[in-house]
């Protein structure tokens, strides 16, 4: 019996992970020290206004606090990918051997061996975009960061 029509498989995934973890971090830090600081205070003054004044600017200062943390965060990870990118296109430029076995040893570790996995290596090494891509993917599992991420951070997390 032959299938002569192919049904297109579609998945939806959840994606945003890092900004559902920059609300828990903003949320869990918002609440949780403006709260403390109102107990702390009701204890040592009797002003509720002092008491709420207090409280609201340490909301604003945390606010920035933690949007700057989430800034600086965001941009550190590109820095951090890009100064990789750099090395890993060195050792694939001045280190090809060592490279190829390299890629060889993550693709056994897949299950591929003999002459499947000599062409699929070729393949692989035989474009250096893509042999750096997968070097970074497989090799040190780092995906390129979004380059807007570290003020979406900024903006959730505060």
């Amino acid at each position: 019996m032959s299938n002569d029509h192919h049904s297109h498989h579609s998945e939806t995934h959840f994606t945003s992970t890092e900004v559902v973890r920059d609300i828990v971090i903003g949320m869990s830090d918002g609440l949780t020290v403006p709260f403390a600081l109102a107990a702390g205070l009701s204890a040592a003054v009797d002003s509720s206004s002092i008491i709420v004044t207090a409280g609201l600017a340490e909301v604003a200062a945390g606010a920035i606090a933690m949007g700057l943390g989430g800034y600086l965060a965001g941009k550190t990870d590109i820095e951090h990918y890009d100064s990789e990118l750099k090395r890993e296109a060195y050792e694939i430029k001045h280190l090809r051997g060592r490279e190829i076995s390299e890629v060889e040893e993550i693709l056994s570790e897949y299950g591929l061996k003999g002459n499947a996995l000599k062409t699929v290596v070729k393949s692989i090494t035989s474009n250096r975009e893509r042999w750096l891509k997968f070097m970074m993917k497989f090799e040190l599992n780092l995906e390129r960061p979004d380059p807007k991420r570290a003020f979406i951070s900024a903006s959730t997390i505060s």
